[in-house]
């Protein structure tokens, strides 16, 4: 007999939980492990040996939301599926979700079939979001690489930022001090949106500034 899929739902609501659960319970394959009012409940109720495959996570709720607790889920239960539930089309706020990991995206306002849809995807290891999701992610990287500007001696640093030199050598190199080497390289930094010099080169093998 093929084992049920455990979902948990986190929801502030009463009345959207019962309705979810009895959508739910429609559906073959799926079983309700337990519910929770906000974050902070779900943080008391699950344990490593009581945990479901599959969370559906409100994003806006009291006491610990969406957000907080999808990062706490992360950190805890790195192997647990989170699906989040919102009233909102909110792009950023499905941004910070992407970046966390999360697998699913879900409105309130879906259909069913939908829902079901979602499901099925999360629990085979495949994600869902619906298209106004994937059309925000699409402008966003695009408006991102639209933005980005750089100037021959930025260029000129980030090609010798992917080679073994220390930036003091760089600094000789470019003939210019090692203050302004840091300059360039902070300035990039907040240009790209990247943290660390393996992040430069990277962004330079990307863009084909540097070959390997």
């Amino acid at each position: 007999m093929p084992t049920e899929t455990t979902i948990a739902l986190v929801d502030d609501h009463r009345l959207f939980r019962s309705g979810m659960v009895s959508l739910i319970h429609s559906f073959t394959g799926y079983k309700i492990l337990f519910e929770a009012g906000n974050g902070e409940e779900l943080t008391r109720k699950i344990s490593p040996k009581f945990k479901p495959d599959i969370i559906l996570l409100d994003i806006n709720m009291p006491v610990m939301d969406g957000i907080s607790t999808a990062q706490w889920l992360r950190k805890a239960y790195p192997e647990i599926n989170i699906i989040i539930l919102s009233m909102f089309e909110d792009a950023e706020k499905v941004l910070a979700m992407v970046k966390i990991g999360v697998k699913g995206y879900l409105l309130k306002d879906a259909e069913p079939h939908e829902f079901e849809q979602a499901l099925k995807k999360v629990t085979q290891g495949e994600i869902y979001y619906p298209e106004f999701v994937t059309r925000h992610l699409v402008q966003n990287f695009n408006k991102h690489d639209e933005q980005v500007k750089l100037n021959s001696r930025e260029i000129e640093f980030l090609k010798l930022a992917g080679t073994e030199l220390t930036y003091k050598e760089i600094a000789d190199q470019m003939c210019i001090s090692a203050r302004t080497v840091d300059g360039y390289r902070d300035q990039l930094f907040e240009k790209l949106q990247i943290k660390s010099r393996v992040g430069l080169v990277l962004y330079a093998i990307k863009n084909n500034m540097i070959e390997l």
